[in-house]
């Protein structure tokens, strides 16, 4: 973080001014349209497995016209038919929130009891520049209240995406930001690694940019296939056999 911190100093005034052009003329995409709640009916006699899902604009669907081809939707899909059960889910996502935003954004939100929280968070804590102590102290909150709050047992959290891939941002700034966000992934990690009852799914592999949607910031449909499989199989593993 040092070594960071020192770049960030000297190549100040070019990351600023970069990052200023960037939000100017980046590609605005918008959510994904659909509905952000349903149920996967199977017949079984098998209790339903409930969903909660909360995050930012890839939790939202942003890189896919349809919660269809999102995440919440899929994991929900690909969950019944694997455990042969209906599942529940609903989903509370917002654009350009970062994890401490995210509590505020659910606090007064009405939350359907679930078994697994489901979260997706941290790119907007790295451009907002977030420590990485305060950016782990927010996401514990996080996790803690909502688990508390819906009455569930395990959280399945994604990590932060390779942005120093990314197509969307120019050098030197791309690499800074990919820097940053591996800084608060590895916390992340760590914050997880102890706990039995929440996973950590790595974003790591989402690393070709043809894959991303237009806007070369999110995640495209294959993308976001991939990862509701990976969700999918930690919150099969987490759940009593």
């Amino acid at each position: 973080m040092r070594f960071l911190t020192i770049y960030k100093v000297v190549l100040g005034p070019v990351l600023l001014a970069q990052g200023r052009r960037v939000r100017r003329t980046a590609l605005r995409l918008a959510e994904a349209a659909g509905e952000r709640s349903g149920l996967v009916v199977i017949e079984s006699a098998l209790p339903e497995l409930k969903l909660l899902f909360v995050g930012d604009s890839t939790m939202a669907g942003v890189g896919v016209r349809h919660q269809s081809a999102a995440l919440a939707s899929q994991v929900a899909s690909i969950l019944a038919n694997r455990l042969v059960r209906s599942v529940r889910w609903q989903l509370l996502a917002k654009s350009g929130v970062n994890t401490g935003q995210a509590l505020e954004f659910v606090k007064d939100r009405e939350l359907l009891p679930a078994d697994v929280l489901v979260t997706a968070l941290g790119t907007n804590d790295v451009t907002s520049q977030k420590k990485p102590y305060q950016f782990i102290a927010d996401y514990e909150a996080l996790v803690n209240v909502l688990l508390k709050r819906i009455g569930a047992r395990f959280a399945v959290v994604s990590g932060l995406p390779p942005l120093h891939l990314t197509p969307a941002a120019p050098q030197p700034l791309r690499w800074y930001l990919g820097r940053y966000a591996h800084r608060l992934d590895e916390g992340l990690r760590r914050w997880i690694a102890p706990q039995q009852n929440i996973a950590y799914v790595s974003l790591q592999w989402a690393s070709n940019p043809k894959d991303m949607a237009e806007d070369g910031y999110h995640p495209g449909e294959n993308q976001y296939r991939v990862w509701a499989h990976l969700v999918a199989e930690n919150i099969a593993t987490l759940l009593p056999k």
